[in-house]
């Protein structure tokens, strides 16, 4: 992992910065005790579903009782550009402040905006289930520098840097905010138990949002990431929670993808995973 230490040096007060290497510590160390007697290897399932265990990499947390299985336990450590996993919490400030209910129309200004589904109005809930990057940087160039990462840091989201002002539409696609598979599902353990600084009105909004599949007695809250790159790997992202009956199980999935034939395996290996270690089995 790179940490900027030198910039945040110059934004932040000594105790700032100290506050960053116990959150650094946190992650590295603190993941080795987590992980250690009790922690579960899940790499076989991930073999299962067809990727490669050293290129990847799934961490699940049981919050009843904060079970952990992981996959390759380095690289749940490991941080990268969150890609349209931001979405998630980018979601949660559209709401909190006003910017956007789910069935806010954002309108399309009529250019291409690379992918077809993409070239049309767009609700906050189509934006996000549909990865809609410019309706995220509307929200972002709306809510402003100082909103965006007084709001990542209250989240304690990855490395919580959202750069300088001229890359408020592109911090997150561009590595300058990055998180690990492990602080994925420390996040998000704190949003799904409602532990966040957000209303009961931005939880209820949220959580409808993130709705991705729903069968008898489960349903599943999640949003996939492809962060693209020209010159090196593409890294695909799966992150969520699944809720089943009275248990809840956090996870996070980032693998490798040298192409797109890779893209389906983000959700392959969570649903392996899932399954093996019977999360689904909830009646």
């Amino acid at each position: 992992m790179v940490f900027d230490i030198t910039a945040r040096i110059r934004r932040t007060t000594l105790t700032k910065v100290a506050g960053l290497l116990v959150l650094v510590a946190v992650v590295v160390l603190g993941l080795g005790s987590r992980t250690s007697a009790d922690t579960i290897d899940v790499g076989p399932f991930v073999a299962t579903a067809g990727a490669d265990v050293a290129r990847s990499t799934i961490m699940v947390e049981r919050l009843s009782d904060g079970q952990i299985w992981v996959s390759n336990p380095a690289r749940a450590t490991q941080r990268f550009s969150p890609a349209s996993t931001s979405k998630i919490p980018h979601t949660l400030i559209a709401l909190e402040q006003g910017l956007a209910t789910p069935e806010t129309v954002f309108a399309w200004d009529g250019a291409p905006k690379g992918l077809r589904a993409w070239n049309q109005d767009h609700s906050l809930e189509t934006a996000f289930k549909k990865s809609v990057v410019w309706v995220y940087q509307e929200i972002a160039r709306t809510a402003g520098h100082d909103t965006m990462s007084r709001a990542l840091a209250d989240f304690g989201y990855g490395n919580m840097n959202v750069g300088p002002k001229d890359q408020l539409t592109t911090y997150w696609l561009n590595d300058t905010l990055q998180i690990s598979a492990a602080e994925q599902v420390a996040f998000l353990s704190k949003l799904a138990r409602e532990q966040l600084s957000v209303s009961a009105s931005t939880y209820a909004a949220a959580m409808r949002i993130m709705i991705s599949d729903a069968r008898g007695t489960w349903v599943m809250r999640s949003k996939t990431g492809w962060r693209y790159s020209e010159g090196d790997m593409d890294i695909g992202w799966f992150v969520g929670w699944l809720e089943c009956a009275d248990e809840t199980y956090v996870f996070a999935v980032n693998i490798d993808m040298p192409d797109t034939r890779s893209l389906p395996k983000r959700k392959d290996i969570a649903y392996s995973v899932l399954e093996g270690i019977q999360a689904f089995d909830c009646d």
